[in-house]
């Protein structure tokens, strides 16, 4: 399988470039822990095999929620930073409300 390029970051007010740095770097390790699992089922023999599959299944799903959180708390600082009243910062919480309630 050949290398995918590195994704251009763009700028912009969702998040730093740090923190998009931080989540695809997360999310490239996640998608590593899948591929990993692709091969454990695809090798497995035995029933005892399915331990480990549900093991690293397990490992992988933890590292999701992982950046899901780390998504959402960054989301919550560049909010904050970005307000520019207190209005505006009762709008972007209101905001993150709604996000938190639609996927949590």
């Amino acid at each position: 399988m050949a290398d995918t390029p590195p994704l251009k970051i763009l700028q912009g007010n969702a998040l730093s470039e740090q923190q998009k740095k931080d989540l695809l770097h997360r999310l490239a390790r996640v998608e590593g822990q899948l591929r990993g699992v692709q091969k454990l089922i695809a090798k497995a023999t035995e029933p005892a095999d399915c331990d480990g599959i549900a093991q690293q299944m397990s490992a992988a799903r933890k590292a999701l929620d992982r950046s899901f959180v780390n998504l959402l708390t960054s989301s919550m600082v560049t909010h904050a930073e970005k307000a520019s009243s207190t209005e505006d910062a009762v709008a972007r919480a209101k905001h993150l409300s709604t996000f938190l309630d639609k996927y949590v």
